[in-house]
C-alpha cells in the first residue's frame, strides 16, 4: 500500500492563538514532514463558521462554538503530504484535551476546559471530501 499525497484543512483556534501557540503547531506541521501550502491569520465570519460547521447545525453545542471560534484570530492553513489527513489527526490528538495523548499537540499544549471541549486549539479535516469543503469556505 503506498501512501496518498493529500491536503488538508488546519484551523489555529482562537484559544490557541490567543495563548501564542500557532509557531508550535506550525513547528510540528512541518516536522511531521508535512507542508504549509497556504497560511493566514483572519477573523471568522458568520458565514464561513456556518458553512464549516453545518453538519453540526441545531445542536446544543452549535451556538457555543460558532461564538468560541469567532471570538478572535485563527489561523488557517493549507497543508501538503502523504496521508496529512489522518496523520494531522493523530498528531492533533484526542478532541478532548484531557484524554489527548502526551505528546500530541492537545496532549501537550491543551487544557481541561471541563465541558468547552471546542477549546482544543486545532482543527483538521477529516477526511479528502471535507477537506475540499473546508479549504474552499476558507480559501
Amino acid at each position: 500500500m503506498t501512501a496518498q499525497l493529500e491536503r488538508s484543512l488546519v484551523i489555529i483556534k482562537p484559544d490557541g492563538y490567543r495563548r501564542g501557540l500557532t509557531g508550535e503547531v506550525l513547528r510540528r506541521i512541518e516536522a511531521k514532514g508535512y507542508t504549509i501550502a497556504k497560511l493566514q491569520v483572519t477573523e471568522a465570519t458568520r458565514d464561513q463558521l456556518d458553512a464549516h460547521y453545518a453538519e453540526h447545525e441545531g445542536k446544543p453545542f452549535y451556538e457555543p462554538l460558532v461564538e468560541f471560534m469567532s471570538s478572535g484570530p485563527i489561523v488557517v492553513a493549507v497543508i501538503e503530504g502523504n496521508d496529512c489527513i489522518k496523520g494531522f489527526r493523530s498528531l492533533a490528538g484526542a478532541t478532548n484535551p484531557t484524554e489527548a495523548a502526551p505528546g500530541s499537540i492537545r496532549g501537550d499544549l491543551g487544557r481541561d476546559w471541563g465541558l468547552k471541549v471546542q477549546q482544543n486549539i486545532v482543527h483538521g479535516s477529516d477526511s479528502t471530501e471535507s477537506a475540499e469543503r473546508e479549504i474552499a469556505i476558507w480559501f
